[in-house]
């Protein structure tokens, strides 16, 4: 088994040697001299492993996470129940890899994983092909606008001011060196998106829209997709809770014509925020310019069926300026992930699952409500909605975090505008008497 250890001072000669280089510093030279740095790094000493676990253990108990903490956030990363059946398959030796596989005569069993993988995530999604995978749901947002771009021939795009701020920011740091226009669509009172100023947008090439949206409201997804259409654009829909879709109409059902975002929902632990896993999807006319990896099916010459990684170019790999994207690899493990966990669950499981999210959410919400709490939003939810409190739940919001509860999201950083509006989440994970403690808290 290979160890991780550093290279000695001789390896490090021995390799200098052969590129005819005499020290590190030569090895960087085509580096500008006013772009590296010569001081020495701040660093810790080195720890051993025990002492490792112990700093890891010490940083983490800082962070207010479940099962210690009672959380009421969601916000892109959402705390679900994980069958045991994902977590030992996703063990097995077979499977631990976070690449994708390129000699098929040696991975069959991953590139089929995979390809189920895109079958499942195509059918929850409503679409026609999905990808192997992308990084996360932010940069396959970004992604997906760029592939619009592509296949438009057109150079400004439109985003929903209530998609994941997050994502929004992905967004703006692909497009600054491109020269392309972004416009971000402001919101509606009911907490939808403002579709009026799409329509005074010269060569837009996408209009894209996240739904249920960042404040949980569930967008009119067929309105928005036949302006975007009106206006010769693609339409793109983008997500942060893919178990919504066990519930409500699916992007594909609703004419979407790329569907991504992410899919940590389904079997990934929240991880303190990480891995995600970007999914990604879209109609099957345009699979020649979608990112990413994509496994396909086919026959040997035995004529027995195999996989196969189809319809990437050389550019993919070897010309990053002809390439139809950068992104060269997959999150698979986490991408198996999501398929184990769809294929435990199940077509029927999932809209049960869904159905237990949105019943629990709304009767927080009922709750709260009959409190005298104001429900920021009257539009529908799935799991999230926005409750406005009084002035000054900031006190009430630390002394919750000091008795171990997490009283949802301040959306003041986000929205200035919705200052005292915060966003709670209600999980499979919640119980009645978790969201009752909190009704009894916020009014005492």
């Amino acid at each position: 088994m290979m160890r991780y250890l550093p290279h000695t001072d001789e390896e490090i000669g021995s390799m200098l040697q052969a590129v005819g280089k005499n020290n590190l510093d030569e090895l960087f030279s085509t580096v500008p001299e006013d772009c590296r740095y010569t001081g020495t790094l701040n660093l810790p000493e080195p720890l051993t492993e025990w002492e490792l676990n112990d700093l890891m253990g010490a940083l983490s108990s800082t962070m207010a996470a479940s099962p210690e903490y009672t959380v009421f956030v969601g916000a892109g990363s959402y705390e679900h129940y994980i069958p045991e059946s994902v977590s030992y398959l996703l063990s097995r030796s077979e499977f631990v890899t976070s690449y994708t596989p390129y000699q098929a005569e040696m991975s069959q069993g991953t590139l089929q994983a995979i390809y189920e993988y895109q079958t499942l995530a195509a059918r929850l999604l409503g679409m026609e092909v999905a990808n192997a995978s992308l990084y996360d749901g932010a940069s396959a947002l970004a992604e997906a606008l760029l592939m619009a771009i592509r296949i438009t021939r057109k150079n400004a795009v439109a985003i929903s001011s209530l998609v994941h701020p997050h994502y929004r920011r992905v967004v703006q740091t692909y497009f600054e060196p491109t020269g392309h226009q972004v416009v971000e669509l402001p919101r509606l009172e009911n907490g939808g998106t403002d579709l009026s100023p799409i329509h005074g947008i010269d060569n837009l090439a996408a209009v894209a829209v996240q739904s249920p949206n960042f404040l949980g409201c569930i967008e009119d997804l067929r309105v928005i997709g036949e302006n975007a259409h009106d206006k010769g654009a693609l339409f793109v829909t983008c997500f942060t809770e893919p178990l919504a879709y066990g519930l409500i109409k699916n992007p594909g059902g609703q004419g979407a014509d790329i569907a991504c975002g992410e899919g940590q929902s389904l079997g990934i632990p929240q991880s303190f925020g990480g891995p995600g896993l970007g999914m990604f999807a879209s109609k099957m006319e345009y699979v020649r310019s979608m990112p990413g990896r994509l496994v396909g099916q086919t026959k040997d010459l035995e004529g027995k069926r195999g996989f196969v990684l189809t319809l990437a170019t050389r550019e993919q790999h070897i010309r990053r300026d002809k390439a139809t994207s950068n992104i060269c690899t997959n999150n698979s493990l986490c991408a198996l992930a999501a398929a184990m966990y769809m294929a435990s669950v199940g077509g029927t499981g999932m809209h049960e699952l869904a159905s237990l999210n949105h019943d629990k959410s709304e009767y927080l919400k009922q709750e709260l409500q009959k409190a005298g709490f104001k429900i920021g939003f009257n539009t529908p939810t799935f799991n999230e909605f926005v409750v406005e409190f009084p002035k000054g739940f900031d006190v009430t919001y630390q002394r919750l975090l000091e008795k171990k509860t997490v009283a949802g999201l301040s959306l003041a950083p986000f929205y200035p505008d919705l200052a005292n509006h915060y966003l709670l989440c209600v999980t499979e994970t919640r119980s009645k008497e978790d969201m009752d403690a909190l009704v009894r808290e916020v009014t005492s």
